[in-house]
């Protein structure tokens, strides 16, 4: 029977009683209608290991798993919850079906490790230890960042990837669509973004280098898009585990896509290709009405598909060149009254940020958006380390932490030269379970604007799913328990011993995490 002391992340109170509850084929799952897709998905989650029906009814008739709403749980939360077993019943209950949702993720842990199976696994007991758990994460965003501007990952790598934020308890999927080295939705005004911009000729391989003469390329083409039918495949599939999808439209940096599908969009006019190397190019959005115009419909669309709250505009790492040298950008600088090219980004965020907000929407961006001054309702990434969050906050404005050291899962897991080449710099898994998100000059309101941080795989040396696996995993184990279990319950010594029994699931589950095996260079 597997030790309720295997859980991952921790929850925040959990008491063993002695006995345990026992799958059969007897068992039955109770719910209200309200919760009907809930029981289905643990049902779903449950039956292929176990072999057993695993009915849903209305009411209980014997040994069952019960779900159900309690408004006096709204002390915990909308995403807290309780989980009661004994040998004779489980008993979920919560506030919201977002906490049904995690509770059902627990349920699993507690389950021997065979649960993850897809297909009947005979001779193992089902047995469920006999635990009562209150539980409620302590930060409401609990994020995924990954970039497939870079590298293309397909559909089906999304949605297992949705499926391991949802066992861990992580709640945002921030999705970074577009980029210099690929646009990857499709825009049904537009069409030649993906027409054009979804593609490029090749790619730069390691290893790394700002020198041209230097670059090394695959020697191949690389693309693909996501249908805007793949889209609400993807949050569709996102939301009924618990996760917010948020999009990134990268502007007016990281845009060369964009303007090699639509050059007119940029500030020259001249056509350019899709960029086939990483780094930062001069080549940005230009400023012109046209330019608002068209990223206009595009987030008309991208509005439709994405209910999220939150729609983030990218915003980082814009080289203001092309700016200094284009009487069209200077004479915008001098109609609005600006004072540099520093100013006129901030203008070009603070347009967006209102054009979000009359929609109900709210605009994040990362931190470079402070520069020249922060739009009034912007929501701050903070990457180039805690500063430009903690300003933020300090100003009234909400924070996501995100800063390279250590949430850039992109960076190698250790030192030794043995690792796979990557971007440069190491977060070990020990620093990553160390992060506190909460900086020490953060207090009382300041820090109450800090929502929460979020790990970041940035793909350039990242070609295909299991390098994206075994960059992440364990390592967005670790950050998850960060960002939802109590920080006084958080011992990384007990982590590690309860993460072997984690990477059992993880392998059932196919995850290339670190440790496994290594994909190749």
């Amino acid at each position: 029977m597997v030790p309720p002391t295997a859980l991952i992340p921790i929850p925040a109170q959990l008491t063993s009683r002695s006995g345990a509850f026992v799958l059969t084929a007897a068992t039955q799952l109770t719910a209200p209608d309200i919760l009907r897709s809930q029981a289905e998905l643990l049902r779903d989650q449950l039956r292929p290991a176990t072999g057993l029906p695993l009915a849903i009814a209305a009411s209980a008739r014997g040994a069952c798993i019960s779900l159900a709403l309690d408004a006096s749980l709204a002390r915990l939360g909308d995403e807290g919850y309780r989980l009661e077993v004994t040998p004779d019943e489980v008993s979920i209950h919560a506030s919201r079906a977002t906490g049904i949702i995690h509770a059902s993720q627990t349920l699993r842990q507690l389950l021997p490790t065979a649960i993850f199976r897809r297909a009947p696994v005979s001779g193992v007991a089902w047995a469920i230890p006999s635990v009562e758990i209150e539980d409620r994460p302590r930060f409401a965003w609990r994020g995924s960042h990954l970039d497939v501007g870079r590298h293309f990952m397909p559909k089906e790598f999304v949605l297992k990837h949705l499926d391991l934020l949802a066992l861990h308890k992580l709640n945002v999927f921030h999705w970074h669509l577009t980029e210099d080295q690929g646009w990857r939705i499709e825009i049904k005004k537009y069409p030649r973004l993906t027409e054009v911009g979804a593609w490029r000729k090749d790619s730069m391989t390691a290893p790394r280098t700002k020198d041209p003469t230097l670059r090394k390329f695959a020697g191949k083409p690389h693309g693909g898009f996501y249908t805007q039918d793949d889209v609400r495949e993807v949050v569709r599939y996102a939301a009924e585990r618990g996760i917010t999808v948020l999009p990134e439209i990268e502007m007016p940096g990281h845009a060369m896509a964009a303007i090699a599908a639509y050059p007119e969009l940029g500030n020259t006019g001249k056509p350019i290709e899709v960029l086939t190397y990483w780094g930062i190019t001069d080549h940005v959005l230009g400023v012109g009405d046209n330019v608002l115009r068209f990223f206009e419909d595009v987030f008309d669309e991208v509005l439709e598909l994405f209910p999220s709250k939150f729609i983030h505009v990218g915003g980082d790492e814009c080289p203001k060149v092309e700016w200094r040298q284009t009487p069209a950008a200077q004479a915008r600088i001098k109609s609005e009254g600006l004072k540099d090219e520093d100013e006129l980004q901030s203008w070009f965020i603070r347009h967006f940020d209102s054009w979000l907000a009359r929609r109900g929407r709210r605009l994040v961006g990362w931190d470079e958006i402070l520069e020249g001054g922060l739009a009034p309702g912007a929501t701050v990434m903070s990457w180039r380390g805690e500063q430009g969050g903690i300003a933020a906050a300090k100003a009234g404005h909400d924070v996501v932490m995100a800063p390279q050291k250590p949430t850039y899962l992109d960076h190698s897991q250790t030192e030794l030269p043995t690792e796979p080449a990557g971007i440069g710099g190491h977060n070990s898994l020990e620093d990553v379970y160390a992060y506190e998100p909460v900086p020490k000059e953060l207090n009382g309101e300041g820090a109450r604007h800090v929502l929460g941080a979020q790990g970041q795989i940035w793909t350039e040396y990242m070609p295909d799913p299991k390098r994206v696996e075994y960059m992440a995993w364990p390592r967005l184990t670790a950050l998850a328990e960060v960002l939802w279990s109590p920080p006084e319950t958080r011992d990384f010594a007990s982590f590690k011993s309860r993460l072997e029994m984690h990477l059992e699931r993880l392998a059932i589950l196919d995850v290339n995490y670190r440790g496994r095996f290594r994909p190749p260079d």
